[in-house]
């Protein structure tokens, strides 16, 4: 299998170079190949600008997104960009590896899905989710915590996982046609000790060996939504997206 990782942490000695580098070795013990952008090594600008296009299809007011079809269709992206754009269409798995912050990823992994998700590729004329431009890939969210399970659990002071991936792992991997596999999540990285986080490494490694075996995570595709763009009658909502939140059910004040 060829597998990409995108990789954002300005530290190879951090707990998530750690990860990285356990990847690397465990997907390369299996006979898989494996591309690494690792952003910050690279300098990646996450910054989306005019820049991005060697020819422009409208000029004056940057409409980014008309902008990206059009490069899509005349190969004119920055170099930048279509190298890294030429690597996530060569991967059959996606692993997107970097420590959560502020419920999302880091600046430079956003500007990463800003340059590279480009409209008329990833999505667009043809279709998102099921029928996106990437499906039959796969991805994988890889990330390091400071909070304790419980937190994020239901009930939890931080809100329910599910809710705090919600616009990565559906919003962004899923729309684009990935399969989404179950989020790997290393919990409370810089207050355990050691043997712990040596555990995890051991987890991560015996993951990727049986990379086949990792559930999906739910989602409906895009035939389960009416003309109203709501789900239709009596598909029942299997995303936590999806659910009703309490308080709105006819009737409830």
């Amino acid at each position: 299998m060829k597998v990409l990782i995108v990789y954002a942490h300005s530290q190879p000695s951090s707990f998530n170079g750690a990860l990285l580098r356990t990847a690397v070795e465990s997907l390369t013990a299996g006979g898989h190949e494996v591309k690494v952008s690792d952003l910050y090594a690279m300098g990646f600008n996450p910054v989306a600008s005019a820049a991005d296009f060697q020819d422009r299809r409208f000029e004056g007011h940057l409409q980014y997104d008309r902008e990206q079809k059009h490069a899509v269709e005349h190969r004119s992206f920055s170099d930048d960009i279509q190298a890294e754009i030429d690597k996530v269409l060569w991967c059959e798995l996606l692993i997107l590896q970097f420590p959560l912050w502020w419920y999302s990823v880091p600046a430079i992994m956003k500007g990463w899905f800003d340059r590279v998700f480009a409209n008329g590729l990833m999505y667009g004329q043809f279709g998102r989710f099921d029928k996106g431009g990437m499906k039959g890939k796969r991805a994988m969210v890889s990330t390091t915590t400071g909070c304790f399970p419980g937190m994020v659990e239901e009930g939890g002071v931080m809100g329910h996982l599910d809710a705090v991936l919600w616009h990565l792992q559906y919003g962004t991997l899923a729309y684009v046609g990935f399969e989404v596999l179950e989020p790997f999540v290393t919990w409370s990285v810089r207050y355990e000790d050691d043997q712990a986080r040596a555990l995890y490494l051991q987890g991560l490694a015996e993951r990727l060996r049986r990379i086949d075996d990792v559930p999906l995570k739910a989602l409906h595709p895009v035939d389960d939504f009416g003309k109203d763009w709501k789900l239709k009658p009596g598909i029942a909502a299997r995303t936590f997206g999806h659910q009703k939140r309490p308080g709105t059910e006819p009737g409830s004040c």
